[in-house]
């Protein structure tokens, strides 16, 4: 079975709501991050008692560059988001438990867009959208019309 090669893909897609206001740092080289939690919730039916109950998971997600800006000036707590990206994993050492290794798993974003009506957008039947560029996408100053899928 070594010769068995496996396609590699690594795709994430989430919807949820910030759990609280975003981090945005900058590298010592000047290049922008930013850091958010998502609150990710699903509904379900107790198969014992027929109660409903939600169960949530909350997920780390860091963006890079003009998305980290646009993300950290437009995002807030309860902003609602989707994410696209991708798995990432790395190690640290903690330093409040004497130098233990810890490992981490989160998304790092290609795009996020938020799933509100930006402040001072015009009224109508119609839902505002508003796109978040990704790293790679569009300029800051060209908006990303795009139907939202529900």
């Amino acid at each position: 079975m070594s010769n068995l090669r496996l396609p590699e893909q690594n795709q994430v897609f989430l919807i949820g709501r910030l759990t609280k206001d975003p981090e945005l740092r900058y590298t010592p080289k000047g290049i922008a991050n930013c850091r958010f939690r998502i609150a990710v919730s699903r509904r379900y039916k107790d198969t014992v008692s027929g109660e409903w109950k939600d169960d949530a998971a909350f997920i780390n997600i860091v963006t890079w560059r003009q998305a980290a800006e646009s993300c950290g000036k437009r995002l807030r707590k309860g902003s609602p988001v989707s994410v696209e990206g991708r798995l990432r994993s790395y190690e640290y050492e903690d330093k409040n438990s004497g130098g233990a290794k810890r490992s981490m798993i989160e998304v790092e974003a290609r795009r996020v867009q938020v799933l509100e009506k930006a402040e001072g957008a015009p009224s109508g039947d119609v839902p505002a959208k508003d796109g978040v560029p990704s790293a790679d996408a569009v300029p800051e100053d060209v908006s990303e019309d795009e139907e939202v899928p529900f």
